[in-house]
């Protein structure tokens, strides 16, 4: 399955339904048709778009608290 065209509306998605994301260029080569992303700019978008659908992120530590990491 290629999740990589189906990344963008499906985090969105998610922002807007209160779960959580994440996302990589596992999972993503390209910030959009044509353009190859870097892990930065995919980062820096879901933040974008988080802070516009006004869903707080997380910080490094919550997000380990909320995944039962150390």
């Amino acid at each position: 399955m290629r999740v990589g065209p189906a990344q963008l509306p499906l985090n969105t998605y998610c922002i807007l339904a209160g779960g959580h994301v994440r996302t990589g260029l596992e999972d993503n080569l390209y910030y959009r048709r044509g353009e190859r992303a870097t892990n930065a700019q995919l980062v820096e978008r879901n933040v974008r778009l988080a802070a516009e659908l006004e869903r707080p992120v997380a910080a490094p530590d919550q997000a380990r608290e909320i995944l039962a990491i150390a």
